[in-house]
């Protein structure tokens, strides 16, 4: 550890929007959809909030630790056909832990044979449920994390010392973020015991473990070096979320209202009106700039922010407020609060 190192607390060096911003993707396309499509798009984002609200209450704990750490928060990674979308990673000075979080329901039991079993309690009676094991599922990361940096050595020796230690640097943790579940390790292996916590018990683990180690303590700027490792790593997930749905179409997002609005709008086309922009040609292409700019940075297709439906739809009316702009077709509360003071901005240079 260096001689003039300051690093005394914990830093978020990377954080992430994508739970957020999936939530609103599903929020959108709940205002486009009826029915059974509807219901499943509600009980997706239900479990989303849950998901993240765990991670929210996980990170408070980290960034009230008050000990020297590094924290990446929503790592995807990729090798070949392989990825693995890791939810925390905590450089300690001795110790590197990757972390799984889950805000499950129900009591937790995790059986001799390390199998996960759910009892949930409904209508006056218990049930029973067998579930993945986070464990394995985070041991799979580790494994996929490993693969990674073993191919980014070109060293041999190198490669087999890190092969060698990999077990001892780099430590699972599984945290149950909800405090109502009631955990029971009892009956699993120490090995498995040791690696499943709550949420209260999770930074006495790392102090301890980081504590126990016998390698070197790591200076500030090798904490930094290795988070930096970490985020070249790292590549932004482009899996389409809406696509289980089969709403989508293309670059436009096809249901009943969209395709109501199209009518209309063709209807409005063979009148001619005076709310048509002296330059349409250079809005279109300012907004499509725009459009594709947002979605660089929030690594999400470009119809997300608006679709070509949308933009055209912009470009006509031209709407003067943000309440006019609620007006357009699929422009709820969360699109408006997000994009519409840009638009507007550009409508009226």
């Amino acid at each position: 550890m260096g001689l003039f190192d300051k690093l005394k607390g914990p830093v978020l060096y990377k954080d992430s929007n994508g739970m957020k911003r999936q939530i609103e993707i599903l929020s959108e396309l709940k205002d486009r959809t009826s029915g059974e499509t509807e219901k499943l798009i509600l009980k997706d984002r239900k479990l989303l909030e849950y998901g993240l609200q765990g991670e929210e209450s996980l990170l408070f704990e980290l960034m009230n630790s008050f000990t020297p750490m590094i924290i990446l928060r929503d790592l995807h990674l990729e090798s070949g056909d392989l990825s693995a979308q890791i939810d925390f990673v905590v450089i300690m000075r001795k110790v590197i832990f990757v972390i799984e979080c889950k805000n499950l329901f129900g009591d937790i039991e995790v059986n001799e044979a390390g199998d996960f079993v759910r009892t949930l309690s409904y209508g006056g009676r218990k049930y029973r449920e067998g579930i993945y094991s986070p464990t394995t599922q985070n041991r799979r990361h580790l494994d996929l994390l490993k693969a990674i940096r073993k191919d980014e050595m070109s060293n041999l020796l190198m490669r087999s010392m890190f092969e060698k230690y990999f077990d001892e640097n780099y430590k699972s943790v599984v945290v149950l973020a909800n405090s109502k579940t009631v955990l029971s390790t009892r009956k699993a292996d120490k090995g498995i015991r040791n690696l499943i916590l709550r949420n209260d018990q999770l930074i006495s683990h790392l102090k301890a473990v980081n504590g126990a180690s016998r390698d070197v303590a790591s200076s500030d700027k090798t904490m930094y070096e290795i988070a930096d490792r970490f985020l070249r790593m790292h590549r932004p997930n482009r899996k389409d979320y809406t696509a289980k749905y089969g709403v989508l179409q293309g670059e436009n997002l096809v249901d009943a209202a969209e395709e109501e609005s199209d009518k209309e709008k063709a209807a409005q086309s063979s009148s001619p009106s005076d709310r048509e922009p002296k330059n349409p040609d250079v809005l279109y292409q300012m907004l499509k700039e725009y459009r594709l700019n947002r979605s660089r940075e929030e690594e999400v297709k470009a119809y997300y922010i608006f679709t070509n439906a949308q933009l055209e739809e912009l470009v006509h009316v031209r709407p003067l407020s943000l309440e006019s702009l609620r007006q357009i077709t699929g422009f709820g509360e969360v699109k408006v609060s997000k994009y519409g003071q840009d638009i507007l901005n550009i409508l009226h240079q």
